[in-house]
């Protein structure tokens, strides 16, 4: 490619930023294709997260501060446990053209720390210890907690609750197995292949 694909990434935390930027390059490596991310929001939670994306798309399309339209723009927020089709459409409904055609959303549902348990056994071989953790909990904080405890059962000091461990689970994870324990996640990695094969395409190949 001439140049890398230019990605735009609005989250509503540190532990979805810890994520989802390594799983960018990540699928871009096994895409071969070329990104160059840069991460807009990811601070305030849910409802500051898409303030911020509105903010956003009025700025870049009044040309101000040298901002132009990225090739993809990724939107994550939590689902808490509404549906997945539910968070989808809440960022969909925030997003205009030209915007809306380069969208990939990530709506882990309950929440982001279940997707860095996705794949049981590659924590195991990353961490120390396979996570204990219930299939299905809309309990607050259930998952961040579960994260947590498991990086210190292990051995280890969480001192960010876990997240520090995101390239290497990332980079560790069969993609094929967290996928078929988190539809979500799988609906995520999905879309950001499609559309990056699309790019490429119109690359030329």
């Amino acid at each position: 490619m001439s140049s890398p694909v230019a990605v735009d990434i609005f989250v509503e935390d540190r532990a979805h930023e810890a994520f989802l930027v390594p799983m960018l390059q990540r699928i871009a490596r096994d895409e071969n294709v070329a990104v160059s991310s840069q991460v807009r929001s990811a601070r305030g939670g849910h409802g500051p997260v898409i303030a911020a994306l509105k903010l956003y798309q009025l700025v870049v399309a009044k040309g101000a501060l040298g901002f132009a339209p990225p090739d993809l723009l990724i939107v994550g927020i939590d689902g808490n446990c509404s549906t997945f089709a539910m968070a989808k459409k809440t960022i969909q409904k925030a997003t205009t053209a030209p915007f809306s055609d380069r969208l990939v959303v990530a709506c882990p549902n309950p929440h982001v720390e279940r997707w860095y348990l996705a794949d049981p056994e590659s924590f195991k071989e990353v961490v120390g210890i396979r996570p204990a953790i219930a299939k299905k909990k809309c309990a607050r904080d259930y998952y961040k907690h579960a994260l947590a405890n498991a990086v210190r059962k292990a051995g280890h000091p969480a001192t960010l609750g876990g997240i520090e461990f995101a390239q290497e689970l990332v980079d560790g994870m069969c993609l094929y197995r967290a996928g078929k324990n988190e539809r979500s996640l799988k609906a995520f990695m999905d879309d950001l292949r499609d559309k990056m094969k699309t790019i490429r395409q119109g690359e030329g190949g």
